[in-house]
């Protein structure tokens, strides 16, 4: 039995990840590509519980540490019940998020360096990293838009921070692809969501 292929799908706060990680995976299922679909933090039952620390917006936060090790703890635990063992099976994994986030979020807007993000990612989840990332990157109108569409008045406590913030995520999330362009997928998401998918596909197409 062959190894499954790891996607991961990033991008800021109203890229339209959650969307086109669905619509990837109901392609591959076409083409008879077995595959499960999972999220960060999250996917497993200890992860979906620290994901309600993180995210919940009850009390005063998380420091940037703090919150750099609940991630790592989350995806550890992801990682060692239900993404290794998938793709070990032969399953491919497609998932909303992994350890790029970190960098972006808790590394270039949170302050953390590089090499403490990857630290904790080493420790944890025994440096794991996608056969491909899909960065969607959108235009900040574009995700400004969909994230008041998705949420509301009532954004998470990472969604909710200002537009600053965003704008250094997407500016860590570039970077990354910058310097790693053979693991990175980088695909235009301002256009239609039918539009968006057949370009992703056509980006993963290497792996099929």
């Amino acid at each position: 039995m062959s190894q499954g292929k790891f996607i991961a799908f990033e991008g800021g706060e109203g890229a339209g990840k959650s969307t086109q990680a669905r619509l990837l995976a109901d392609a591959l299922a076409a083409r008879g590509v077995p595959c499960e679909i999972t999220r960060e933090p999250g996917g497993t039952p200890g992860a979906e519980a620290i994901r309600v620390l993180l995210l919940g917006t009850e009390g005063e936060g998380w420091h940037p540490r703090a919150e750099a090790l609940l991630f790592a703890a989350a995806r550890s635990d992801h990682v060692e019940r239900r993404i290794v063992p998938a793709l070990q099976a032969g399953r491919w994994v497609i998932c909303d998020r992994f350890v790029d986030s970190s960098r972006a979020y808790q590394g270039g807007a949170g302050g953390l360096s590089d090499a403490e993000v990857m630290d904790l990612h080493r420790i944890g989840s025994h440096g794991l990293l996608p056969d491909l990332t899909v960065l969607v990157e959108v235009s900040p109108q574009v995700a400004a838009l969909r994230a008041r569409v998705r949420d509301g008045d009532a954004p998470d406590r990472i969604g909710g921070r200002g537009a600053g913030y965003h704008a250094k995520v997407a500016a860590a999330f570039a970077r990354l692809a910058d310097a790693d362009p053979s693991r990175f997928a980088r695909i235009n998401g301002d256009g239609a969501a039918e539009q968006v998918a057949a370009a992703v596909l056509a980006g993963i197409e290497p792996l099929l």
